[in-house]
C-alpha cells in the first residue's frame, strides 16, 4: 500500500465545509469544524486553526483505519478516495460494505462502482452526497 499523500483531505475540506460553530448535520449530529462529531455539543465555538488541526488529525485517524481493513494494494488516489469516503460515514460503514469486499476480492472497478449506492443520510438522496460519491469515485479511479 502507497505511502499518504493526504490524497482525499481535499476532498473532505471541500464536501464537508468548514464551520465554526457547532450545529446540527443532515444526520441529526452535533458537528463543528471540518465534519467533527467526537465530543462536540452545540453552541460550541472553535478557532479556523483548530478546525485546520483537527481535519488533518481526523484524516489520519481514518486513512490509518482504511489501511487496517484493506487487503489490497492502492495508489495514493485510491486510499485517498476511501479515507474520505470513511471519514464522511465512518470506517465501520466501509468495513461492512459491498465496496470493501469487492475491493479485497481485488475488483477494483466493482469496488469504485459502489460510491454511488452510498448517497443517503436519513433515508432520503441528498445532493451534496450524490457528488461527493462521484468525486470520490473519480479519485478513486484515477491513474
Amino acid at each position: 500500500m502507497t505511502n499518504s499523500s493526504r490524497a482525499g483531505l481535499g476532498l473532505v475540506k471541500t464536501f464537508e465545509g468548514c464551520k465554526l460553530t457547532a450545529y446540527l448535520c443532515p444526520a441529526g449530529v452535533p458537528t463543528i469544524g471540518y465534519g467533527r462529531t467526537t465530543g462536540v455539543k452545540l453552541g460550541q465555538k472553535i478557532t479556523q486553526a483548530q478546525a485546520d488541526a483537527w481535519v488533518v488529525e481526523e484524516y489520519d485517524e481514518f486513512e490509518a483505519r482504511v489501511r487496517r481493513i484493506v487487503q489490497v494494494p492502492l495508489t495514493a488516489n485510491q486510499l485517498g478516495a476511501l479515507t474520505s469516503f470513511a471519514y464522511n460515514l465512518g470506517s465501520g460503514a466501509l468495513a461492512s460494505s459491498t465496496l470493501l469486499r469487492l475491493l479485497n476480492g481485488g475488483d477494483y472497478a466493482g469496488a469504485a462502482a459502489q460510491f454511488g449506492r452510498w448517497n443517503k443520510a436519513g433515508g432520503k438522496v441528498l445532493a451534496g452526497l450524490t457528488k461527493r460519491r462521484a468525486a470520490e469515485a473519480a479519485l478513486f479511479l484515477k491513474a
